[in-house]
């Protein structure tokens, strides 16, 4: 049997590819956003516990054993050192890659556009974003008017439950009756898989027409941001939806050094409670933070999604020149 040899994308598709890559540089040209390069690979993985990172191994001198390398998830942490040693507001589009991802939204190998803007907060940022993916829109049909939700108040006016405050048991509770069958492995004492479980399966195909904004997640969801002072406290991010499709997720980055050390530190404990590796911590970013980082605020989007919605396709593949399952 001869093996598909064919783009999963076809050629138009692709051409509007190079058109949103190059709108995209004049983009940020015009800002005078600073466009840099990373390395693919380091000596850190992502402590997430919701990502897994690949790994590969280089042979050079002096390592007969051979060095543990991993394909980055995110080209955040050296663009964080760059922001230390003061390249000021730079931008990146960067082929990043997560082990165990594929499906109708999902490919293992993908691109992020990220960029990070010293001197702002995130209601800035969410105004650039917002102009960013409007003015790459070709519609025959204006988009709807974007709007903003803080998290806590679509959980409370779509599940009728404080996100902020709920126990496991109420969130269980409220995704049984719903229907919704949790995956294995569900924790019993951690609430933030089950807050993203309703958050995909009630919330999330509620979320069109249109541009929407989720901002203030919970605390415990902060990854990389800061919080913002009160009680309970929210995190100092927001995600970017598009007809219920997740596009961006941004942080009001945390400059922390000792902070961001204990959330690693926290990640792998939950890592190593799910059976999952630990994974070393990037201590050159941990440096560049002890050293500064700027006040700043940055954005990941997924170009892939983005030109799912630009296209009007629905799956990753329908983009992608070759997906996984045609490398």
């Amino acid at each position: 049997m001869t093996a598909d040899w064919r783009p999963g994308a076809t050629l138009d598709t692709l051409r509007l590819r190079a058109r949103l890559l190059a709108r995209v540089r004049a983009f940020f040209a015009a800002r005078g956003v600073l466009e840099v390069e990373t390395p693919l690979l380091s000596v850190a993985g992502s402590t997430d516990p919701a990502l897994a990172s690949l790994r590969t191994a280089y042979h050079g001198p002096g390592l007969p054993a051979g060095q543990p390398l991993y394909l980055h998830t995110s080209p955040e942490f050296p663009m964080k050192r760059l922001l230390a040693a003061g390249s000021g507001p730079i931008y990146q589009v960067a082929r990043v890659f997560r082990d165990g991802e594929a499906g109708g939204r999902h490919n293992p190998e993908f691109t992020l556009l990220e960029w990070y803007r010293p001197g702002w907060g995130i209601d800035q940022l969410m105004a650039e974003v917002e102009q960013l993916v409007t003015g790459l829109y070709e519609g025959a049909q204006p988009l709807p008017d974007t709007r903003r939700y803080p998290y806590r108040a679509l959980f409370q006016e779509y599940l009728g439950l404080d996100p902020l405050v709920a126990s496991v048991a109420e969130l269980r509770t409220c995704a049984e009756t719903a229907g919704i069958r949790p995956p294995a492995g569900m924790p019993a004492d951690d609430p933030d898989p089950w807050c993203d479980l309703l958050l995909t399966h009630r919330i999330e195909p509620r979320l069109g027409p249109g541009l929407v904004f989720l901002y203030d997640y919970p605390a415990s969801q902060a990854a990389l941001a800061r919080l913002k002072p009160g009680e309970p406290a929210v995190a100092e991010r927001f995600e970017l939806y598009w007809d219920g499709l997740e596009l961006a997720n941004g942080f009001h980055e945390l400059g922390d050094a000792a902070e961001q050390r204990a959330r690693f530190v926290a990640d792998n404990h939950k890592r190593e409670a799910q059976g999952l590796p630990a994974m070393p911590l990037d201590e050159r970013l941990l440096a560049a933070l002890e050293q500064g980082l700027p006040d700043c605020s940055g954005v990941a989007l997924g170009l892939d999604r983005l030109l799912m919605r630009l296209a009007g396709l629905d799956r990753i593949d329908q983009v992608l020149a070759f997906a996984v399952d045609r490398a």
